[in-house]
C-alpha cells in the first residue's frame, strides 16, 4: 500500500491543481513571487503531486521567512524540513 501512495504523489500535477497551485503561490513581496515565476517557468511542466505539496509547506511560510529559505540566509526548520521540501527549495534557489 506505501508504494501506491509513493506512486500516486510521483504523478504529473493537472492543469487545474496547477492552476491553483499558481494562485496560492502568489506573494506579497516581489522578491518571493520572481523566484517563484522563474520557478514555474522553467518547472511547470513535470511538476508533480508530490513537489506540489512541498510548494504548499513554503507558501504556509510569511514572506520573510520564504524570502529567507530561498537566498538561503537560513535552512528550514526541521517541521518543515522534509526531503521534499528540501529538495523543492534546491530547484527554487538554482531555477
Amino acid at each position: 500500500m506505501q508504494a501506491a501512495a509513493s506512486d500516486s504523489l510521483d504523478q504529473p500535477l493537472g492543469v487545474r491543481a496547477l492552476s491553483k497551485l499558481k494562485w496560492r503561490c502568489r506573494r506579497g513581496l516581489l522578491e518571493n513571487d520572481l523566484f517563484i515565476a522563474r520557478f514555474f517557468e522553467r518547472h511547470e511542466s513535470g511538476l508533480t503531486v508530490r513537489q506540489a505539496e512541498a510548494m504548499g509547506t513554503l507558501m504556509d511560510l510569511s514572506d520573510h521567512d520564504l524570502l529567507d529559505l530561498l537566498l538561503q540566509r537560513k535552512e528550514p526548520e526541521p517541521a518543515q524540513a522534509g526531503a521534499d521540501v528540501v529538495d523543492l527549495l534546491r530547484l527554487m534557489r538554482v531555477s
